[in-house]
């Protein structure tokens, strides 16, 4: 079986045409947000000659009564390492009243919100990045700019199971040694058949050389173009970006002149995935994603699907393009196999491209382009600016010199998902390639525009995906922050009611407790469970000590979490008074 590469314009008209840079404003902003969040905690320096910088008790009788004074309630929560004390107010909220209230006391050295700070990944300075559309625009982009935020794919080596690689300065760096696997000499035109040089001699032919009837070709440079897609040098003052560019690229020759056989290319999928190929040296540096932006029709077989499952069994994601024949991708291999990530292009509209195959086979859909209309004439370039921007070479037969040029196909969208895996792997190293591919799937967006057949789960999204690998859930809290009063000789409780958590307590239950009071010696607290059941956290020790501001580990694994939970204050002696000011408990 013969494979062809998956490029909708691979052909000699694919000459570079520059397109208009978008302006600067279109660019995604890096960095924080606009909008400014309300401030939930305060940040206290006092004086060193007032009590509250070196005594808890003032500065938590200080905050409540500043609090008071701004109509807004204000509590003590810690010291910070630098001795400033960190005042909350509760809950997100407007802090100028409680700020100029601390401002007025001569005590008082300086007071500032407790402001967040963003993770500030650049714009990137690579001259075609304004082309590249597919990453970043809002309607049919991947929204790569956002996960770079947290990661760019380092640690991770992608696998580019293509024509080779020609040289390219932008791409050169994150280069590693690959295998060329093309059995024969003449269609490697190398002399030589398989050897540990993958580099691109050209897939030209002349007309009739690949079958009869077969039309003349200009070398495509095909894998180098996949290539830059996931993983060209970014931020270095030239070129494209690629979308993970912290990750290494894995040239693995198997198309040359007239496409490349399967045997060839199961075994470089074996190679490429840390497996043993009989006579081929071992992969010093085995993918943990694998680009096959190549297909041919017919049903997976047999051959394919044992090479893949063995790649995934050994941990590699495996990526494909659905195909390029506006047909149900069910027909064409290896897209239909089983374990692998089945691409469909979208254009820049968000629609599935006119090219495109489709069907219930496919996974996801990444941008393709659409470097000319589906009305044009084959092979013409029309609409440059709308094809997916990459790394390339001028040379229409043997290398030339590197360049940059539009594609269209879903060869260009299968890149798009494989750098999608390579940041995700790097996010997060234990995800297996079935729990990458659910990531990808699962958090893509539907197509802004239509996709007649079927393109999976819609729009792949870089950002979503990588932030749900990576997010932990956050960890309920519930909290009652009225007052209650504790009188002497007397019994309090606070309610706490629970909802919406799954199964029992942990045994790391934290209860957070602040009591004001004259003498907490005379104090027993505990935590009573919805059923009833008492865990003590407090019992009468402390003597004058005015507060209790703590944080208390309770096992309560046996106890249902949802339900009302109480803190239960008991008073047995007279004379001293005081309060619940709030609790809390976070599961």
């Amino acid at each position: 079986m013969s494979v062809t590469l998956l490029a909708g314009s691979a052909t000699t008209s694919l000459a570079l045409t520059a397109a208009d840079p978008a302006p600067a404003s279109t660019l995604p902003a890096a960095g924080a947000p606009t909008a400014v969040a309300p401030v939930e905690n305060l940040i206290v320096g006092y004086k060193s000659s007032a009590a509250e910088a070196g005594s808890n008790s003032a500065a938590a009788a200080d905050a409540e009564a500043k609090g008071k004074k701004a109509s807004k309630k204000a509590k003590f929560d810690r010291r910070l390492g630098t001795g400033a004390a960190l005042v909350s107010l509760g809950a997100p909220a407007d802090a100028a009243a409680v700020m100029a209230q601390f401002r007025a006391d001569p005590d008082v050295a300086y007071v500032e919100p407790d402001s967040r700070a963003y993770a500030l990944a650049v714009t990137p300075n690579d001259t075609e990045y304004a082309k590249q559309w597919d990453l970043f625009e809002p309607t049919a982009g991947m929204n790569v700019p956002a996960a770079w935020d947290t990661t760019t794919g380092s640690g991770v080596t992608v696998a580019v199971i293509d024509t080779g690689y020609v040289a390219h300065s932008d791409l050169a760096a994150n280069v590693v040694a690959g295998y060329d696997f093309i059995s024969s000499s003449t269609a490697a035109r190398d002399g030589n058949g398989r050897d540990n040089n993958p580099a691109d001699q050209g897939d030209w032919s002349a007309a009739g050389e690949c079958g009869t009837g077969s039309k003349a070709s200009d070398s495509s440079w095909h894998g180098t173009h996949v290539a830059g897609t996931i993983a060209a040098a970014t931020s270095n003052s030239k070129g494209v970006a690629g979308i993970a560019y912290g990750a290494k690229i894995q040239p693995v020759r198997v198309l040359g002149k007239c496409g490349g056989a399967t045997s060839d290319i199961v075994d470089a999928i074996t190679w490429a995935s840390g497996g043993t190929v009989s006579g081929i040296p071992a992969n010093a540096t085995p993918a943990k994603v694998i680009n096959m932006s190549l297909g041919g029709s017919g049903a997976c077989t047999a051959t394919y699907q044992n090479a893949i499952n063995a790649a995934v069994g050994r941990g590699t994601t495996v990526v494909v393009a659905a195909g390029n024949s506006n047909s149900d991708a069910a027909g064409f291999s290896p897209a239909s196999c089983n374990n692998v990530i089945n691409v469909a292009a979208s254009n820049r509209t968000g629609d599935r491209s006119f090219y495109s195959n489709y069907g219930a086979i496919i996974d996801v859909a990444a941008p393709g382009g659409e470097t000319r209309r589906a009305t044009d004439t084959p092979g013409t370039i029309t609409t440059p600016e709308n094809g997916i921007w990459s790394t390339l070479n001028t040379g229409a037969t043997t290398p030339g010199a590197e360049n940059y040029e539009p594609y269209q196909g879903t060869s260009m969208a299968a890149p798009h998902v494989a750098g999608l895996a390579a940041l995700l792997k790097s996010a997060n190293s234990s995800l297996t390639p079935a729990q990458i591919e659910s990531a990808i799937k699962t958090n893509a967006r539907p197509l802004a525009g239509t996709c007649t057949g079927g393109c999976g789960t819609g729009l792949a999204d870089a950002a979503a995906a990588v932030a749900a690998v990576t997010s932990t859930p956050p960890t309920p809290g519930f909290e009652n922050t009225t007052d209650f009063a504790i009188g002497d000789n007397t019994t309090v409780e606070s309610p706490v009611t629970v909802t919406g958590v799954t199964g029992n307590a942990p045994a790391t239950l934290k209860v957070g407790v602040n009591i004001v009071h004259t003498y907490i010696g005379d104090l027993k607290v505990d935590l009573v469970a919805p059923d009833g059941t008492v865990y003590t956290v407090h019992n009468r020790t402390g003597g004058s000590a005015d507060n209790i501001n703590q944080v208390y580990t309770v096992n309560a694994s046996s106890e249902v979490a949802n339900g009302t939970w109480k803190l239960r204050v008991n008073d047995n002696a007279g004379g001293d008074t005081g309060k619940i000011d709030s609790w809390s408990l976070t599961f």
